[in-house]
């Protein structure tokens, strides 16, 4: 019989410690103390929009290889959806100045000596700026690292390097925006592709794996909350599992993956160093059809919003490092946020605004600055079958997709080797 894997946490960390596990033959126990799986990447159907919603506006890069990896393993690859090549659509809301930056379909990047593929009023000296990134030394923030000023800054660096890090960029681990650049830019236009899931969250990343762990045998239990880890009496082992005041015990070769956040795993386990700084993402949903002409993924500067998706039926905005604007009232936030929604899109009139609804994630991923990472911990544990799983692990990269499925198999990894 195959030796069983609790997996505790249903978000894509957990999801993808899942799959690669049952791949290897385990018996899979899939545990989440929600009703519902993808953790904080998920979608619900939301009765004041009338519509299904997103935790967040993710994006994702095609250079991602964990990421694409798990997409083709559940057979939703194709739902991400994006330009055919590395376009970013762009707005700079205080002067309506607008571009479209174009990464050119090969490695090299020739794009940065054509005049209209690149920044405007930027030279093709100005990209030198990125050399530094490549010396990125341990302990140091991107600004000790490399110029974080000037038009180049200002327009594309700081925006794209917020997505990928949901922090000021200039106190962001350097390390952290090598991974990202390494992956994606520096790897040329075919890995630069923006991309975002064409039905939603859910759809693309979360129900085709529950149907796979399904297919496999795999038990999914939801409502399944993990009240405590129950360790050996030689200290080495995880003996039994405490969920809804009831004891499951392990059997010999049995395992564990706690994938949950770092708030919950820190209880459960022993003198757990972890994140304990986090940074918090808005999303604004506004019910209403976007213009024709529309990008259907613009980058904005200079205003209350960082991004803006148009999707049927909807415009979706997306605020990161969010933590200080959280404090105003819900109404005024959103006025707040739609004035720029619909100067972004060209909206003539912003009056009235549409319906609307606002999406809050205040612990959305752990603060990607030099002392939090310090304390991210290694999947592997001193308990020789446990592992631990989730973006705010030692992955080598931000607290993004791609950084929480690469956790997964990591996971999955130690557990292999045990």
């Amino acid at each position: 019989m195959p030796r069983t894997v609790h997996v505790i946490g249903a978000g894509l960390a957990g999801l993808s410690a899942a799959l690669e596990l049952q791949r290897r033959g385990r018996r899979i126990v899939l545990h989440d103390a929600s009703a519902n799986a993808g953790g904080r990447c998920r979608s619900w159907f939301d009765g004041t929009l009338n519509a299904t919603l997103d935790s967040g506006l993710h994006l994702v890069f095609s250079g991602q290889r964990a990421t694409q990896r798990y997409l083709r393993t559940i057979g939703a690859a194709d739902r991400l959806v994006g330009p055919t090549h590395a376009e970013f659509a762009c707005v700079d809301l205080a002067s309506r100045r607008r571009w479209t930056l174009r990464l050119g379909g090969g490695r090299w990047p020739a794009w940065i000596f054509d005049a209209a593929a690149r920044v405007p009023d930027t030279t093709p000296l100005d990209y030198l700026s990125l050399v530094p990134l490549a010396f990125a030394r341990t302990g140091r923030s991107l600004g000790q690292t490399m110029r974080c000023d000037g038009i180049l800054w200002d327009r594309w660096l700081k925006p794209i390097f917020l997505t990928a890090l949901n922090v000021e960029p200039r106190q962001a681990t350097a390390e952290l925006v090598r991974a990202f650049v390494r992956d994606t830019l520096a790897s040329g236009g075919p890995a630069s592709r923006p991309l975002v899931a064409r039905h939603g969250l859910g759809s693309a990343f979360v129900d085709p794996a529950l149907r796979l762990l399904q297919h496999g045998g795999a038990a999914i239990r939801l409502n399944s909350r993990l009240d405590a880890l129950e360790f050996g009496a030689h200290g080495n082992a995880v003996d039994a599992l405490r969920i809804g005041g009831a004891r499951v015990d392990l059997e010999p070769g049995d395992a564990v993956v706690l994938a949950v956040p770092p708030d919950v795993a820190q209880p459960l386990v022993p003198d757990l160093p972890a994140p304990d700084a986090f940074s918090a993402i808005a999303t604004a949903y506004f019910a209403i059809e976007p213009p024709a002409g529309c990008a259907p993924y613009l980058s904005a500067i200079n205003g209350s919003i960082d991004a803006v998706r148009a999707v049927d039926g909807h415009l979706v905005a997306t605020i990161r490092d969010a933590a200080g604007r959280l404090d105003a009232p819900r109404d005024a936030f959103a006025r707040a946020i739609w004035r720029d929604v619909a100067s972004a899109v060209g909206l003539t009139d912003a009056e009235p605004m549409p319906a609307w609804q606002l999406v809050v994630e205040p612990r959305a991923a752990f603060a990607a600055i030099v002392p939090q990472e310090m304390k991210r911990p290694a999947s592997r544990t001193r308990w020789t079958n446990l592992a631990l799983a989730g973006d705010w692990t030692a992955t080598g990269l931000p607290a993004t997709i791609e950084g929480a499925i690469r956790s997964g198999l990591q996971a999955a990894d130690v557990l292999q080797t045990r």
